[in-house]
């Protein structure tokens, strides 16, 4: 069973009962040159408005999701299985980034003025135009405002082409934009095959392109935008490293490793998915990771209580079991789960694997579910080469009390982000993304607005 199409609709399933909850009719050729057009004419209105009244516009946006927080989560939940206090939170963080770019994306608008011998200049930041999102489903809100706040705050427009199984949530997001006032165009929504995605990127009208999913759909993606040459930013896969040495305060890096790992029942791009630890402690560390994770409660995502939920897709289920098996015949002992709940659903068990090398499945690609895999270091240079033998470079963390050590491991780690004592996260106020296959480009921070603005260099008086 899967829920990402049929050959006319794109299709939700509830993934904690199998119930199809909605279908939605792929957009015509029309359909779809008319969102276009109105990207393209809301642009030349959003453009020509102060920053100052698009940040405001902002502020009223995030009002607007918290109003409609509860109705918004909930079809979060219904749709991928999110589990309803992390689908809450979600909303709310959601407000919060609209709110952070309201208050300081003006100034990372500002001109900047240069001297220059014979005369001034400046730098100016000037919106391209429409952007093409396509967006994935395990953060169906934030993913799709992590990108979109930005640019929007720069004087672009946005059309989102979400993931078929979430269509629900991205009409709702549609509505908060026109409940909050934003102006026609501004934010379009297309309900397309990739067909329709190829025709969009092609379009004149659309003038940058930006992913976030697989690596092969990034690869797709990214020859489209560079045969019809625009600029595109990519937010691939990542099989992350996090590092646990020695000295490390044990009891917060489990607590780390736990969150981190399985938040979002596994399916985060940028989470712990290989941890790396020290021989010295590999033992203990395990024993407290099993015993933590054994603790967490899977069940209906509806539930408060519930931590772990049902995987977004039926599909991706089977996938991630076959990975889990491949990594079983390969070796690795296997100390908790490994296979599919029984009973209705799209559960699986929380797995954890130890004694994995770097020659097996579960450390080679990336698992998006809820498997931990435990990898034995000899010692620091042993789990950086570790850390680094990836073709993935999205995020890595570092458990340690030698913040010094950290920090000389921090600048030969091959990944967008580093984190010290503390696991992976997105904040608007630093940049996120990744090398190598995790894609390049970067979202939030002054790198997120400036991400597709024209840097346009104006030149006084030069003689």
């Amino acid at each position: 069973m899967t829920n990402i199409s049929s050959l006319t609709h794109a299709i939700s399933i509830n993934p904690a009962t199998g119930e199809q909850i909605g279908h939605y009719p792929f957009e015509s050729e029309s359909a779809l040159q008319t969102a276009l057009a109105r990207a393209a004419a809301g642009f030349r209105v959003w453009r020509a408005k102060p920053v100052a009244q698009r940040s405001q516009l902002l502020i009223t946006l995030a009002q607007v999701l918290r109003d409609n927080a509860e109705k918004m989560a909930t079809m979060i939940t219904l749709e991928m299985g999110k589990p309803i206090a992390q689908a809450r939170g979600e909303i709310e963080k959601c407000a919060q980034l609209c709110e952070w770019y309201a208050e300081h994306g003006p100034a990372m608008l500002s001109a900047e003025p240069t001297l220059v011998e014979g005369g001034k200049a400046r730098i100016e930041y000037r919106p391209l135009g429409p952007i093409l999102a396509v967006m994935p489903w395990n953060f169906p809100i934030w993913q799709v405002l992590r990108g979109a706040v930005p640019a929007l705050i720069a004087g672009n427009t946005y059309v989102l082409k979400h993931a078929p199984n979430v269509m629900g949530s991205a009409y709702l997001l549609l509505e908060a934009f026109k409940q909050a006032d934003f102006p026609e165009g501004v934010f379009e929504v297309i309900n397309v095959t990739p067909d329709g995605v190829s025709t969009a990127i092609a379009d004149p009208r659309i003038a940058a392109v930006t992913l976030t999913g697989s690596v092969r759909a990034g690869m797709a993606i990214g020859a489209q935008s560079g045969a019809a040459l625009k600029k595109c930013v990519l937010e691939l896969g990542g099989s992350d490293p996090f590092i646990v040495l020695n000295d490390a305060d044990l009891n917060e890096a489990v607590k780390a490793a736990v969150i981190g790992r399985y938040q979002n029942t596994g399916q985060v791009c940028a989470a712990a998915k290989r941890l790396i630890v020290e021989q010295g402690i590999v033992e203990e560390f395990t024993r407290k990771f099993v015993e933590a994770t054994r603790q967490l409660v899977v069940g209906d995502p509806l539930a408060a209580t519930t931590y772990i939920g049902p995987m977004a897709r039926f599909d991706l289920r089977d996938e991630l079991d076959q990975q889990v098996r491949d990594t079983l015949e390969e070796g690795a002992t296997l100390l908790l789960g490994g296979g599919k709940a029984e009973g209705p659903g799209n559960f699986y068990q929380p797995t954890v694997f130890a004694d994995v090398t770097d020659q097996m499945t579960s450390f080679k690609q990336e698992l998006f579910g809820p498997v931990a895999s435990i990898i034995t270091a000899r010692d620091a240079d042993h789990a950086l080469a570790l850390a680094n033998d990836s073709e993935f470079g999205l995020a890595s963390t570092i458990y340690t009390r030698n913040v010094e050590l950290a920090e000389q491991m921090a600048d030969q780690l091959e990944t967008g982000g580093v984190f010290i004592n503390g696991y992976c996260a997105s904040d608007p106020r630093v940049t996120f993304g990744g090398v190598k296959k995790s894609g390049f480009g970067r979202e939030l921070s002054h790198f997120g607005v400036r991400e597709f603005c024209n840097a346009q260099t104006v030149w006084l008086d030069r003689r």
